[in-house]
């Protein structure tokens, strides 16, 4: 019987280069998208999911993050004072009762591998999400509740894929399966070139890990990049556990991208109770 997932890590000690100015002294997972941050939708779907644990692996400069997941006693006073009940309402409910919040330094950059890594002591001997916030995915249920329920149903590890263009496989993990329906991978490679790739399966940011990945990481060497690579160490975990690519159901926007980032940001405006309609008409009048 497979277990419950009570862990989420989310690995946040990137710089964002990519963002530059707007990351040099904020935290790209702290980049909003209309009016919460990246990284709060990120916790929002892992506490959707069933996560009571939440594992952030940070690095310098991140300490925004942290802010905003602690309570604000002066912030709160204000708005009490200000009779300012729903603003209330929303800033004590970011992290909701019950769920914990623990912080662990990623002290080199050695990439996502070994970020996870980092997060053992924390997470212990059980299955686990891993929750890429630069991935923001619109689904309903969320994209780790589906996976959550595929785990329920087979009790191997669960990876999240889409497909991609066969020219862009060199931006991603990218796996093979085997013929039949379950989804099994057979092989998974990091970021090869299009005429190398077994697949135009591409790992996107879910990942729902056995306990197992923390071996396997612990003797993968450095591979693309010079870096510990997740994908590396997934590959030596096929030869003795399962795992299997789950094509998920919603709408995946890469936030670690300018473009992916102002689709998003569209995208999450015209849903937005409170502003979705006036910013349709609005886009309206410009087309």
């Amino acid at each position: 019987m497979s277990q419950t997932v009570r862990a989420a890590v989310f690995p946040v000690a990137g710089r964002g280069t990519r963002f530059l100015p707007a990351t040099k002294a904020s935290p790209k997972e702290m980049l909003p998208i209309v009016d919460k941050p990246l990284i709060q939708y990120a916790v929002e779907e892992a506490v959707e999911a069933g996560a009571r644990k939440l594992v952030f692996v940070t690095g310098s400069s991140k300490r925004a993050i942290e802010d905003h997941f602690d309570t604000d006693p002066e912030l709160e006073r204000a708005l009490i004072e200000a009779g300012k009940d729903e603003w209330l309402r929303t800033v004590q409910g970011i992290v909701p009762p019950g769920v914990s919040c623990i912080y662990i330094r990623q002290g080199e950059p050695l990439g996502l591998g070994h970020a996870v890594l980092c997060a053992r002591p924390a997470v212990g001997d059980e299955p686990f999400f891993v929750h890429l916030a630069d991935d923001l995915i619109a689904a309903e249920p969320s994209c780790l509740n589906q996976m959550a329920a595929e785990y329920a149903r087979h009790g191997g590890s669960v990876i999240a894929v889409e497909t991609v263009p066969r020219k862009d496989t060199s931006s991603y993990g990218i796996v093979a399966t085997d013929d039949n329906a379950d989804g099994r991978i057979r092989r998974i490679v990091e970021k090869p070139k299009p005429e190398d790739a077994p697949s135009d399966q591409a790992v996107v940011g879910r990942y729902l890990l056995a306990p197992a990945i923390f071996d396997k990481l612990e003797s993968t060497g450095r591979g693309a990049g010079g870096e510990i690579q997740l994908t590396d160490a997934i590959a030596d975990l096929l030869d003795e556990s399962p795992v299997y690519a789950f094509s998920f159901s919603g709408q995946r926007f890469d936030c670690g991208s300018k473009l992916g980032y102002l689709k998003a940001t569209v995208a999450f405006g015209l849903r937005h109770p409170r502003t979705g309609a006036a910013f349709r008409e609005h886009l309206d009048s410009l087309v």
